[in-house]
């Protein structure tokens, strides 16, 4: 049993399970750290073969784990959401195993601001802010295949 399972919802921890099984994140090794009962999650990925054309971590893939940290924040309550928005801001290079550490900051009817922290080797090297859209439904399975690819 993982730690989350004991305050989350077993709706809610299916729905972190599939969001966390699709190819993506599996692709590029991303791994779930931890869920903390006030909605912290962390994620690492080894970036050794996600670098950029001078050696460093690729862009891309830093916006990706972002990304992911940022969709599972947005998810762990029972309304489902989707991106509406996202952006991040590279501070320096990074290399070796990357840690994103998620946080929701804002909350309303419709809403959610999620900020995300990336660090590589224990530095800040970017900083993701993600909208998140309140779909208005509790799951993606029980609501029809409109709402599993994000759309109204």
């Amino acid at each position: 049993m993982k730690d989350w399972e004991l305050f989350l919802s077993k709706e809610v921890c299916e729905r972190i399970e599939r969001m966390n099984s699709v190819q993506t994140p599996v692709s590029m090794g991303m791994r779930m750290l931890s869920i903390s009962r006030d909605g912290e999650v962390r994620f690492s990925m080894d970036s050794d073969d996600k670098l950029n054309a001078v050696g460093f971590a690729h862009g891309g893939a830093i916006f990706a784990l972002a990304d992911q940290a940022f969709a599972i924040a947005t998810n762990l309550w029972e309304e489902l959401q989707v991106a509406i928005s996202a952006n991040i801001s590279y501070i320096k290079p990074g290399k070796g195993t990357l840690e994103a550490v998620a946080r929701k900051v804002a909350d309303t009817r419709k809403t959610s601001i999620v900020e995300v922290k990336v660090y590589g080797n224990g530095e800040l090297i970017a900083i993701f802010q993600g909208t998140g859209y309140k779909l208005g439904m509790k799951s993606a399975s029980t609501n029809g295949d409109d709402a599993s690819n994000g759309s109204k």
